[in-house]
């Protein structure tokens, strides 16, 4: 079977799927008892098609603006426009100046002469009632409302949310209920006229009263199934951005924006709504999510327009908001994408497969069976010479016959295979929320099940991400600058023109910002290492604004993980030109050949100074401490602004080093790893020597552990490869495009399922690669959340483990579901085909094999996919990803117990009226009503072995997992209630007390059958 469903319905993957893939498992799946249920969590294609015909129209519109854009402009200039647009009234009287129609035709057509018209981005400014420089200044929640109103909300339309009855509705579409809703019609039909009211009834009014509790019951289950998944999509929406409004920086909600705010974009970003450049440097926005072009785009006061779902490739802007929501084309296109649905993972698609197989097998024997059981009844009316003659009891027992049949279909179709793997997965991912992950799709829930391998980050992930500078080494000085009378004491020991220059350079060569809150508190803006270096220039008495206003920001070059610096131009107040340089201390000081000395005097770096200056990096960074190195160039007065800043001709300031103290509970988490079988390797730009030191607190780097650098890497051959990948614990100052060649070399020459973290933006290529991408919830971009299989949202790696438990978890209770399912179908099967065969009649009616159904589906599914993980989980090995599914240790024990119940189900067939000295009229019903509760039973206590696939001990933590008790009494009491109270509709008879001991303790025997059967090697 494993080969089979390898070989049809193995194309699909965890991620990346192609459409073809998509298509041709749905074509094999043939048969399909209610499609609208079995492909619910499936991806709609053909919205998916719409979409991208959407994008090629967004790229085609785009390109034309483009185009026009740039003719407009060659004729624009010294053209005085006279003013044609007229404001409608509804909008003049809310106090504006234009309406959302005018301000969306600028953006999304490009169109610069409209611009122009209205006086460029000040004149738009005005028209909005904003400023440029303070945002949208009010505090009447009203005057936001009327803005609303007029210029729409940042939201795009969403289908709305599915009521309870649409589910029951969607449960009813099952096509084999509905031809046994036609059989108990023709049933009553018939009944009523041969038997008379009620009693001819009750045959009919119990199939119906069957099918509406399978219909509730599953629509139940999906609706609390649907209210889950929603949930979690709310937590997928929060997306925070810096926002200038009321004059104060603050993070608002991307939902809450209006038009007139002003956004802070930096790299990583993704573009919240349509909006104009105000002010900034660098920028390149990939446009690629809304037109497919993979060109970046360059957005400068020539090229103003930004894109609404674009991102921030490189560089950092300010921007005003002009439209929002679904006036936007993103808004457009993601009303469209949002209805193409999540791709099916792999084992819905494997699951699938398998419910086809024994769908198919379930087919054959039902129309066996039904053919045996007509014949039977065809021959002894021959026999009677009757054969032309049919009493009204003769048809109902025809249709029995049909509806048995059917059901047999009903049963063998294990329809709630594909659906266990959704409720097993929207289980976890809503316990997984609950401790700090957020599963994005679907299928990484099951795949990190599988992970052999972790390629984490340090900062953030393995550390905690608060970062201090402790140390510095300025002017040839060595101190520790910890607390504020540190860096006091170390101002003392620095001349002034040398503290001025690092002052300069701190507070000059920035990407954060310093800010001044509604409280009137400072509160420093930016990254971990930004925060912390501004923190270290205040300390020293430094004043953020002062120092930038004394000089003109000229040029930006933002920091990525590939150059591993920034670098700024400043002009001075006399005129001159100076550049500023900050990032890795061994690239810096490479790139320097003059140093400050203790006297404040600019010296040539001589052999002794560098070998001090490199000997102190190296003392920092086995401190494990993080090591910056700042630097400083005179540039020419006629320097380019247009060109590179130079990379060479520095004067070192000097270095510090920041501490960022391991995360409690890594050291433990990675131990757990180890012994799971999974293997944690550190990757991070940081020093080697840092990175190292803190490998080794982490319990990552061992004795026969290789820690390399990037650049070491990038030279091996692939021979030399295959041998150091395994080995490789540690990787140093390496590039994304580093990170990305170990995990591609990890999953196509080793086959492993690797996961990886990431943050950066220049992370999002390792993080596709991967087959599991994790992006930090704190630290991380949009871009890297967006290329993310699941966010960790508090950026521990500790959550990373639990993620792992959760997803092992997810695919052994699918595998302990799929055995109880696969039991009672081959059970199932068996007993009713034998007995037409041999006997001529079904001992399982059509409404006990409904409730057999209903316990093996929707109870099953409940109680089995949704049991908490237990710790030994993390002491197997990983399956990887070669391992069967469906394993022969499942097999062993399906065949097990399918064995024992059919034995014994034949055995009460054949001696069950001696052995309980039936007899009398009621002789066949009693012992058919024994027969079916000795089954139901087998299937509760086999439903409890089925809790352990491996251990004898089945009953450890039972009591932990309250849906599975409230499942297992819930079908107890219900078994109850069928035998004792509604016999006239399910064709049972009230059992004795030592009858009901029998079933039980039949039932209960298949456990001790369990044990021993777990003991055979396979």
């Amino acid at each position: 079977m494993e080969s089979y469903l390898n070989e049809n319905f193995g194309g699909v993957r965890p991620k990346h799927s192609s459409e073809e893939a998509l298509r041709r498992w749905r074509r094999l799946c043939g048969i399909v008892k209610n499609p609208k249920r079995r492909f619910r969590f499936t991806a709609n294609l053909s919205k998916r098609s719409e979409a991208q015909a959407m994008r090629k129209t967004n790229q085609e519109k785009l390109r034309v603006a483009v185009l026009v854009s740039k003719a407009a402009l060659q004729f624009i200039n010294g053209i005085t426009f006279s003013g044609e647009y007229i404001v409608p009234s509804g909008v003049k009287a809310a106090g504006f100046g234009i309406c959302a129609d005018e301000l969306g035709s600028i953006v999304e057509g490009h169109d610069v002469k409209k611009l122009k018209v209205h006086g460029g981005i000040e004149g738009l400014a005005n028209k909005l009632s904003t400023s440029t420089t303070d945002g949208i200044i009010t505090t009447d929640d009203n005057k936001l409302k009327t803005r609303q109103e007029i210029y729409g909300v940042n939201r795009f339309t969403e289908s709305p949310p599915r009521g309870f009855w649409v589910f029951v509705w969607e449960a009813l579409q099952d096509m084999t209920l509905m031809i046994l809703a036609v059989c108990a019609f023709v049933s009553l039909l018939v009944g009523i006229a041969t038997e008379g009211w009620p009693k001819g009834a009750h045959d009919g009014i119990g199939i119906v009263l069957s099918i509406l509790l399978v219909v509730f019951v599953t629509a139940t289950s999906d609706y609390r199934q649907s209210l889950q998944f929603k949930d979690l999509d709310k937590e997928k929406k929060k997306i925070s951005i810096q926002v200038t409004r009321n004059g104060y920086r603050q993070k608002l909600s991307i939902y809450d924006l209006l038009p007139g705010d002003i956004v802070h974009l930096s790299i990583g970003d993704q573009v919240p709504t349509d909006g104009l450049f105000i002010f900034g440097f660098s920028v390149l926005i990939n446009e690629s999510s809304l037109t497919g072009e993979s060109e970046p785009v360059t957005v400068n006061k020539d090229n103003p327009f930004l894109l609404s779902g674009t991102k921030v490739q490189d560089g950092s802007c300010k921007m005003l908001v002009t439209t929002v929501g679904m006036r936007t084309q993103w808004g457009k296109l993601m009303a469209t994408l949002s209805e193409g649905g999540d791709d099916e993972t792999p084992l819905q698609v494997k699951l699938n497969g398998v419910a086809t197989i024994i769908g198919k097998i379930g087919l054959f024997f039902a129309v066996i069976t039904f053919a045996v059981l007509v014949q039977s009844l065809l021959s002894k009316k021959i026999q009677e010479g009757r054969q032309w003659i049919w009493t009204g009891d003769e048809a109902l027992e025809m249709l029995e016959y049909f509806a048995i049949a059917v059901t047999i279909v009903v049963v063998a179709v294990p329809e709630g295979l594909p659906l266990a793997v959704t409720l097993s997965l929207a289980f976890a991912m809503k316990k997984m929320m609950n401790d700090k992950a957020l599963v994005r799709h679907l299928a990484a829930c099951e795949t990190m099940g599988s992970a052999t391998g972790i390629c984490s980050d340090k900062t953030g992930t393995l550390t905690t991400n608060h970062m201090t500078v402790v140390k510095a080494c300025i002017c040839g000085n060595i101190k520790e600058v910890g607390s504020s009378e540190e860096a006091r004491n170390m101002c003392s020991h620095i001349p002034d023109s040398a503290l001025k220059l690092l002052l300069e350079s701190i507070f000059n060569n920035t990407g954060g910002d310093v800010v001044i809150t509604q409280d009137g508190k400072l509160e420093i803006l930016g990254t971990p290492t930004e925060t912390a270096i501004l923190e270290f220039g205040l300390s020293l008495g430094g004043n953020f604004e002062a120092e930038r206003q004394e000089c003109s920001l000229l040029k930006v070059e933002p920091f990525n993980s590939a150059k591993k610096r920034m670098a700024v131009v400043i002009q001075l107040p006399n005129g001159e030109l100076r550049a500023h340089c900050k990032g890795a201390s061994e690239i810096i000081l490479d790139a320097c050949d003059k140093v400050i000395d203790p006297t404040g005097k600019v010296v040539p770096l001589d052999e002794a100074t560098m070998n001090h200056l490199k000997n102190t990096i190296e003392s920092f960074a086995s401190e494990a401490l993080r090591t910056l190195c700042l630097a400083y160039v005179e540039l020419e007065n006629s320097f380019p602004i247009g060109d590179q800043i130079p990379l060479d001709g520095y004067t070192c300031i000097g270095i510090v080093g920041i501490k960022d103290p391991v995360r409690p509970g890594v050291k433990q988490s990675v131990e757990i790893c180890r012994s799971a079988g999974i293997t944690v390797r550190m990757v991070t730009g940081d020093n080697i020597s840092t990175a190292k030191a803190i490998a080794r607190e982490c319990g990552i780097l061992t004795d026969g552990g290789v820690a390399i650098e990037g650049p070491e890497f990038r030279k091996k051959s692939q021979e030399e490869l295959n041998e150091l990948i395994p080995k490789i614990q540690v990787m140093a100052r390496s590039s994304p495009l580093d990170k990305h060649t170990l995990v591609k070399q990890l999953r196509t020459t080793f086959n492993e399922v690797v996961a990886v973290t990431g943050d950066g933006t220049n992370d999002a290529p390792a993080l596709h690669e991967a087959d599991i991408g994790l992006a930090m919830g704190i630290a991380g971009t949009e871009v890297a959340k967006e290329s993310a299989d699941v966010i960790i949202l508090d950026d521990n790696f500790s959550t990373i483990v639990t993620v792992a438990k959760w997803g092992r978890s997810v695919y052994t209770n699918i595998q302990k579901f799929v055995q109880f399912q696969l039991t009672v179908n081959v059970v199932a099967l068996i007993v009713n085909f034998s007995s037409a065969c041999l006997t001529g009649k079904a001992p399982l009616t059509a409404v006990q094999l409904l409730w057999v159904n209903m316990i093996m589906d929707t109870l099953g599914a409940l109680a089995l996919a949704t049991e908490p993980p237990q710790d030994d989980l993390m002491k197997r090995a990983p399956v990887g990803r070669k391992g069967n599914f469906i394993s022969n240790v499942m097999w062993r024990n399906i065949l097990g117990q399918a064995v024992y119940q059919f034995t014994v189900i034949r055995y009460l067939q054949t001696e069950g009226k001696g052995i309980f000295r039936l007899a009398g009229p009621d002789t066949d019903p009693v012992l058919n009503t024994l027969i079916f509760n000795s089954f139901v039973f087998c299937q509760v206590f086999n439903e409890i072995n089925s809790r352990e696939m491996e251990k004898i001990n089945v009953f450890k933590g039972i009591l932990d997992n309250y849906v599975f008790v409230a499942v297992l009494s819930c079908t107890v009491v219900f078994q109850v209630i069928i035998i004792e109270y509604l016999g006239t509709f399910a064709n049972t008879i009230p059992l004795t007390l030592t009858q009901w001991f029998a079933s039980i303790l039949i039932g209960f025997l298949g456990m001790p059958i369990a044990a021993m059967i777990k003991k055979i090697p396979v």
